[in-house]
């Protein structure tokens, strides 16, 4: 069995204001033709006169040489109606669909207990033990900007924070690392978080907060890097993908340089490819120009009905195809690259994934889909699924892990727990055998050829 001597939190991934787009879902990769859009110098006295050349200090992780095997914990710190559907069928409102409207819809102490119970009991420190002992090696923690900001009126509640530091204690005690990162913004809808400027400079003011905190040496042998904002939807407009850009220019000097001075810190700076193809990131923030920066993307192959249409065989190997090709041409490219999120699920069908109320596309409950199948026996509890299921599940798993690990630096699957899609659960995946607990194990050697 593989052993680590830490785990890593991948601390922060940040949700953004105002976002929109709530549902976990992969939009469709749509280029955009290049902008020649100059960046401005970041704001940020302590890299007024860098040219980003000067030397960083040691990472907190041995990136490149040891690959990244981790888990997101889904679902905690910020809300998703997917995976604890019971916290949104239990208010007994319709419509109460995302976190914003389990704030704006109930009395505000009734809907605070039930927080701070979700909170205190979805992801505990067994978690970590578990996650340790099934030889994963970071952690990938979503939280959302109002734990740290609702002054624009957003019916948002807080009390997140106290519990990513907790975290940070149960994964230093496991041997876990940590990358933080923003998450969705908890409100469905559309996206504008890029159409006013408060709204980035509210979250530019977060993450430097959060890098000033676990840049400290405290944090040493746990919290390795910050994803400052997840899934930005680069597919909106070019306009957006302005604003991405200087974004994610401003992030690298809040988060490379968090102390004031022309000094870097320790922490990685994971920005996330915005649902753009490689062209578009061609040149962008490489080393040695810009040092400690690193690609995330995500891979799903359940959100089309061209996709839940495929066959288990053409599942695997559109994922081997993606892990070898696609990311490895990121990486001949000098872009050092994670799957920050995937799964072993071949459907849509689990219940909400969608949206809260909404179909899947498999079962042509969805609209506007075709119905491809029956989702009765492809999700829920673990004890439905089939052997010959339960044996492409493992397939599927072992396809992703080894072409993601030979194309890119590694992986953080989605999600660890979810109360009834097992199919997208790590923990429900150990006990019901398709994912080894020693995630170098392979039945299956030769999948991706």
């Amino acid at each position: 069995m593989i052993t680590f001597s830490k785990i890593a939190l991948s601390l922060l991934t940040v949700t953004p204001l105002v976002f929109g787009e709530l549902e976990h879902r992969s939009p469709v990769h749509q280029a955009h033709r290049s902008r020649a859009h100059k960046l401005r110098t970041p704001e940020s006295t302590s890299l007024a006169n860098s040219t980003f050349t000067k030397r960083a200090p040691a990472l907190r992780f041995p990136f490149g040489s040891t690959k990244v095997r981790g888990v997101n914990l889904g679902g905690w710190l910020v809300l998703e109606p997917w995976i604890t559907p019971s916290l949104f069928d239990d208010t007994g409102n319709a419509n109460i669909i995302d976190e914003y409207t389990f704030g704006q819809f109930q009395d505000y102490n009734a809907a605070h207990a039930k927080l701070v119970a979700h909170w205190d009991n979805w992801i505990t420190e067994s978690d970590f033990a578990a996650i340790a002992a099934a030889g994963l090696n970071h952690v990938r923690i979503p939280i959302g900007y109002w734990a740290f900001d609702i002054s624009g009126g957003e019916p948002y509640h807080q009390g997140q924070y106290p519990y990513l530091l907790k975290a940070v204690q149960w994964a230093r005690n496991h041997g876990v690392k940590v990358l933080n990162g923003f998450d969705n913004s908890g409100k469905k809808g559309a996206v504008t978080w890029h159409t006013n400027s408060q709204n980035v400079a509210r979250t530019n003011a977060i993450i430097k907060t959060l890098a000033a905190e676990f840049s400290k040496e405290e944090y040493a042998d746990t919290v390795t890097s910050i994803a400052p904002l997840n899934e930005p939807a680069g597919f909106v407009s070019g306009t957006f993908m302005d604003v991405i850009r200087q974004y994610w220019y401003d992030s690298y000097g809040n988060i490379r340089y968090p102390f004031g001075s022309s000094t870097q810190g320790p922490l990685l700076e994971v920005i996330h490819d915005a649902f753009q193809p490689l062209s578009s990131w061609n040149g962008f923030m490489n080393y040695p120009n810009f040092e400690a920066v690193a690609m995330d993307t995500h891979h799903y192959e359940v959100f089309s009905d061209a996709e839940v249409s495929m066959s288990w065989d053409q599942h695997i190997q559109t994922a081997c195809n993606f892990g070898i090709n696609t990311i490895g041409s990121y990486a001949s490219s000098n872009i050092w690259t994670f799957v920050g999120e995937w799964t072993t699920a071949p459907t849509d069908c689990a219940k909400y994934l969608n949206g809260r109320g909404v179909g899947a596309r498999y079962d042509g409950t969805f609209p506007g889909s075709t119905r491809h199948g029956d989702c009765s026996t492809f999700t829920g509890d673990r004890s439905k699924f089939s052997s010959e299921y339960k044996t492409f599940l493992r397939k599927f798993y072992e396809a992703q892990v080894s072409a993601f690990e030979r194309g890119g630096q590694g992986w953080f699957y989605w999600t660890w727990k979810a109360e009834e899609a097992h199919d997208w659960s790590y923990q429900a995946g150990l006990a019901g055998g398709w994912i080894p607990t020693n995630p170098s194990d392979r039945q299956f050697p030769n999948i991706c050829g």
